[in-house]
């Protein structure tokens, strides 16, 4: 039944619900004037999350699907940079007082390209800005190829607390195939020297579905990666999208893994992490137990975001960079993706806001339940409901697919706790889905569900 189950629903194409509504239904009605008011509205004691796109990379690994720009050289980095800092600025001004600030993360593209002293300054910046302290976590994300020993010891200095390490795959068949040749050493050196730098906490990246991969050499992956015993582990299949990402076409077709062989490859990493006393956290994440993130599992705290599963519970999220996304009281907000045009904006002293989403009262109520589904694998309606005004008969009856999940066995429905089977949470996808009230309307491909 199994197999019945992946061969209907595993090919279905659909988001990762990091966000609810998706990005595809953002429009241009949202422009910096309605960012600009949204901060400047935010109530005191609001608590934030800040993250920072750096958009460079010195080559394309093809099975990318980042908002990234290839240099080799310096400057643009640099330009770049004092755009942020401009930006950081822009928000400051506009709020009534600091925001605390409980998680700080830097994404890309690769971070650590910029110079060791372009980061600290950064980090001072935002200390100047906004309120940091002890407890804040600080996350960067980070290529073991490119990393420094002077970046290593800066990241240190700046109060790092979690690096997270593209990994994806050992076997160099696959790594040839994605243009990504990195090898277990590289990998041991950046994970050894961010540990002896303060860095607490090490998240590696694997991927699966790639390019000529195999469950024996993601299970061999696995292998190497937990001797270094990183906290964390964040597992996600590949999205095969060359329409949207055309550095993809460079990636053989023929080689991807279909379906089924995926399904294996992603249950044979999640039997060998568990093995290695890992636990499972959602769809794609794994930690040790001793880990805050498998606590918050167990605590019901658990949240997601557009960096996936998290510990977060801010309020807000507020996006700096290119592209950058952030998500307010009032709704979400996106920069322009253009280097140039994103810097032209911030240099005229307005917002870079390109696009964005106002919430309504149903998508705060499905947001919710999307989240606890994929978080939780299961969800009480009437109490989810009840925060939100709303009958939980009301749901239930307006989601006639609830029913068919339920008898193809993908569910169960307990008066009004719905639970994700134990052996069909790879489909937690399509059970979220069933909440989301605009699937299919943007035109936009998402990657398989399995």
């Amino acid at each position: 039944m199994k197999d019945d189950l992946r061969a209907h629903y595993g090919e279905e194409r659909l988001p990762r619900y990091t966000s609810y509504p998706t990005a595809p239904q953002f429009s241009d009605a949202i422009g910096h004037k309605a960012y600009e008011q949204w901060l400047a509205s935010l109530p005191a004691g609001t608590s934030a999350s800040l993250y920072l796109h750096v958009p460079f990379c010195r080559s394309m690994c093809w099975y990318c699907g980042c908002h990234t720009t290839i240099t080799q050289r310096d400057a643009p980095i640099v330009d770049y940079l004092e755009a942020l800092r401009r930006e950081i600025g822009l928000v400051a001004d506009r709020l009534s007082n600091p925001l605390p600030v409980r998680h700080v993360h830097f994404g890309g593209g690769t971070p650590t390209i910029m110079q060791p002293s372009e980061l600290l300054g950064l980090m001072a910046l935002m200390r100047q800005k906004f309120s940091l302290d002890s407890k804040t976590e600080i996350a960067v994300e980070i290529d073991p190829r490119t990393l420094t020993r002077t970046m290593t010891a800066a990241l240190g200095e700046a109060g790092v607390t979690r690096a997270s390490l593209g990994v994806q795959s050992f076997d160099p068949v696959v790594q040839r195939a994605i243009n990504r040749i990195q090898s277990f050493e590289q990998t041991a050196r950046a994970t050894e020297g961010l540990r002896a730098a303060g860095v607490r906490g090490v998240n590696f990246d694997l991927i699966y579905g790639l390019p000529h991969q195999t469950v024996e050499s993601c299970i061999e992956t696995v292998r190497q990666s937990i001797e270094l015993r990183p906290e964390r582990f964040s597992v996600f299949g590949y999205a095969h999208i060359p329409t949207f990402k055309k550095h993809q076409r460079r990636i053989d077709e023929a080689a991807l893994p279909d379906g089924a062989a995926r399904y294996e490859q992603a249950e044979a990493i999640a039997e060998a992490l568990a093995v290695a006393g890992y636990r499972r956290i959602g769809l794609d994440h794994y930690a040790l137990p001793d880990d805050s993130m498998a606590q918050a599992q167990v605590d019901g705290v658990l949240h997601r975001n557009f960096q996936g599963y998290t510990t977060d519970p801010s309020d807000v999220l507020i996006g700096f960079g290119a592209s950058a996304i952030g998500r307010l009281t009032q709704g979400y907000a996106q920069n322009e993706v253009v280097l140039g045009r994103y810097a032209e904006r911030i240099s005229r002293g307005e917002f870079a806001t390109a696009k964005g989403y106002a919430l309504t009262a149903d998508d705060r109520l499905r947001a919710d339940l999307i989240e606890r589904v994929m978080c939780d694998f299961q969800v009480d309606l009437a109490q989810v409901c009840g925060r939100h005004g709303v009958a939980p008969e009301a749901i239930l009856q307006s989601i006639p697919r609830l029913r068919v999940l339920e008898q193809d066995g993908i569910i169960r429905l307990k008066g009004n706790v719905l639970s994700v089977n134990d052996d069909t949470r790879f489909l937690v996808r399509s059970v979220a889905s069933a909440f989301d009230a605009y699937l299919g309307q943007s035109g936009r491909t998402h990657s398989r569900a399995v």
